[in-house]
């Protein structure tokens, strides 16, 4: 007797493709979302300040209030005004801790990676340090470097570092065993088996690193401005709140966000122009 067509087991190698089907929710468009959530945000902020008074102006400004900060320093910033050159200052200062951060991390992060001495004698020291709470480093670097943008740079590349020596030495082990035996079976050295195949398969997890180094950088800039004076936001948003003007402390961190922003958005341009065949990376794939 045969079996009929209807009646065969179904083929466990078949080409057919289970699609997790989406709520409801994760069908609204990304615009709409943030749109409603920030609504949403707004309207407890105002129902908690404003129309109850449950919570003081002076611990939370009213959203009015806020707006009108950001109007000023909006303005101020735009006619080029002191909170310009403020900006620009801090700008400088993550700037170039970023730069300094990549460079050191990076390094250490290949020495951890790619060699026992730095996977058994570096790597504790390094997370040792981490562990260590970095504010508490502000006054160290002040003595050193003094009042001026270099103990800020050096503070933020501080906090900035430690995720890129992580995320580079996880993303050398990433390669698999097949492929490093295949590398090392047609003759390659060691430098082309780390240019060529260890450092192409790590990008994703340099990258994500790199955006967490791109938050801390932020941190740590405002952290040095913030404990060691100096001219940049960190330094207005002290002397706001050492007046108690909570609004302009407000207004003053959302300026800053955006810069912070900025700079994660461009690493996960950059991300996604070089790692172009990574798709499983979300953070980088909704920016």
């Amino acid at each position: 007797m045969t079996a009929s067509p209807d009646m065969a087991s179904p083929d466990p190698q078949s080409d057919t493709v289970w699609v997790e089907r989406e709520s409801l929710i994760d069908r609204i468009p990304r615009w709409v979302a943030m749109l409603a959530l920030a609504v949403i945000v707004i309207t407890i902020w105002d129902l908690v300040t404003t129309r109850t008074g449950w919570i003081s102006p002076i611990i939370l400004p009213s959203p009015g209030e806020t707006l009108d900060d950001l109007i000023f320093v909006g303005h101020n910033l735009i006619t080029g005004g002191y909170m310009l050159e403020a900006l620009w200052t801090t700008t400088r200062t993550v700037f170039w801790a970023f730069l300094i951060a990549i460079a050191i991390g990076f390094s250490l992060g290949v020495l951890v990676g790619e060699t026992k001495f730095g996977e058994r004698a570096v790597m504790p020291y390094l997370v040792a340090i981490d562990t260590m709470p970095k504010v508490a480093f502000a006054p160290l670097f002040i003595a050193w470097l003094g009042f001026d943008i270099s103990s800020k740079v050096a503070l933020a590349a501080f906090i900035a570092t430690f995720p890129i020596v992580v995320s580079t030495a996880a993303g050398l082990y990433s390669a698999s065993e097949n492929e490093r035996l295949l590398f090392k079976s047609i003759g390659a050295t060691r430098w082309q088996t780390l240019t060529r195949l260890k450092l192409p398969t790590g990008l994703p997890q340099i990258f994500t690193g790199l955006k967490i180094a791109a938050v801390g950088v932020m941190a740590g800039a405002i952290t040095g401005e913030f404990l060691g004076g100096g001219q940049g936001f960190g330094a207005l948003i002290r002397q706001s709140a050492s007046t108690l003007d909570t609004p302009r402390v407000f207004a003053l961190i959302l300026y800053l966000s955006l810069l912070g922003l900025a700079l994660f958005f461009s690493v996960a341009w950059l991300q996604r122009r070089l790692v172009f065949w990574n798709k499983s990376d979300r953070l980088g794939g909704v920016m």
